[in-house]
C-alpha cells in the first residue's frame, strides 16, 4: 500500500491534466510538499481493508460454488468461472466501499485547505454532502446519491479489470504451482501467487486504462449537477475530444506501475495466510 502510493497520486494528477508526464507531475507534487505524494493514504487504508476483506473471500466462495455447479451441469463453462466469480465479487466490494473510494480520489486530486493539512476521509465526505445540499439545483433527497457518483464508471472499469485479471491469473498460477508439485511450501506459494498476480494485474490495468480515466474524471468533477448527469460514455467521448487516443491512456504508466505490485502483494499474502491456516489445521488433526 505505502510502496505504491506515490504512483496512485501521480495517476490521478495525470488524469486531471492530459499532457503531463509522470515525472513532471511528481515534481509538481513535491513542490507542494513531499507529503502530498501520500495524500489520501488514510483513505486508501480505510478502503483497502474492507474491500479486500469482501473481495477475495467472496471470489473464493463464488469460484468454488460455480466450479462445482459447472462441473456437474456444464463442464465446458468451467474455464470461464474465474471471469464470472471475479466480476461478481468485485461488484459487491465496489458497491459496498465506494464512498470511501470517492473520498480517497478527491483527497488526492484537490489541494489542501488553508491550514496546509488535507482533510480526512469523513470530513471529505461531509464536505461533499454539504456542497451538494448548498446547490439549489440538487434536491436534498439526492444528496447521498452523490456519494456514489462515478460508481457506474468504477464498475465499468472494475468488472472487466477483474475478468481480465482472474482469467489471466488462474492459469498462470496453476502452471507455476504445477512446476513446484507436491514440494510446495509457504515460500513457493508466495512466489507463484505473486508472479501470476503481478502479470495479471499489470495486463488488466493497461487494458482498462481508458475506463479508469473516465472514473477519475467523474469523481473529481466539482460541479455536483454535472457530476450526477455525466455517464461513462459521455466522459469517454469528452476525453477523446480533448486529446484523442493519447488522452484515453493518460497515466497508463503509473497505473500499471501501481497495479502489478499491489495485486501481487495482496493476492500472495492472502494465499499464504490461507496456506498457513490450512497447513496448521491439517497437522493438528
Amino acid at each position: 500500500m505505502f510502496s505504491t502510493k506515490s504512483f496512485d497520486s501521480g495517476k490521478i494528477c495525470i488524469s486531471d491534466t492530459i499532457n503531463t508526464s509522470l515525472t513532471s507531475c511528481l515534481v509538481k507534487q513535491l513542490q507542494e510538499g513531499f507529503a502530498r505524494l501520500w495524500r489520501g493514504t488514510n483513505a486508501g487504508l480505510a478502503l483497502a481493508v474492507p474491500t479486500v476483506g469482501i473481495y477475495l473471500p467472496c471470489y473464493d466462495l463464488f469460484r468454488n460454488w460455480l466450479e462445482d455447479l459447472t462441473a456437474q451441469n456444464i463442464p465446458g463453462a468451467t474455464p470461464y468461472v474465474p471471469v464470472v466469480a471475479g466480476s461478481l465479487a468485485r461488484s459487491l466490494a465496489c458497491a459496498t466501499c465506494y464512498p470511501i473510494e470517492l473520498a480517497r480520489t478527491r483527497m488526492q486530486a484537490f489541494k489542501a485547505n488553508q491550514t496546509g493539512k488535507p482533510p480526512g476521509v469523513w470530513k471529505t465526505l461531509l464536505e461533499v454532502l454539504s456542497h451538494v445540499r448548498s446547490t439549489n439545483n440538487v434536491q436534498n433527497t439526492r444528496g447521498y446519491r452523490f456519494l456514489w457518483t462515478g460508481m457506474g464508471a468504477q464498475l465499468a472499469r472494475d468488472v472487466p479489470y477483474s475478468a481480465i485479471c482472474w482469467s489471466t491469473l488462474e492459469p498462470i498460477r496453476r502452471r507455476l504451482q504445477g512446476l513446484v508439485g507436491e514440494e510446495s511450501n509457504g515460500l513457493s506459494a508466495f512466489g507463484a501467487n505473486f508472479s501470476a498476480s503481478f502479470v495479471a494485474g499489470s495486463l488488466a490495468a493497461a487494458a482498462t486504462c481508458p475506463l479508469d480515466v473516465a472514473k477519475t474524471r467523474r469523481q473529481i468533477e466539482k460541479d455536483p449537477v454535472r457530476a450526477l448527469r455525466m455517464t461513462t460514455r459521455q466522459t469517454l467521448m469528452e476525453v477523446w475530444r480533448d486529446g484523442g487516443i493519447r488522452a484515453l491512456f493518460t497515466g497508463v504508466g503509473p497505473r500499471v506501475g501501481r497495479a502489478g505490485p499491489s495485486v501481487g502483494i495482496v493476492v500472495s499474502f492472502y494465499e499464504v495466510v490461507k496456506y498457513a491456516l490450512h497447513h496448521r489445521y491439517a497437522t493438528s488433526e
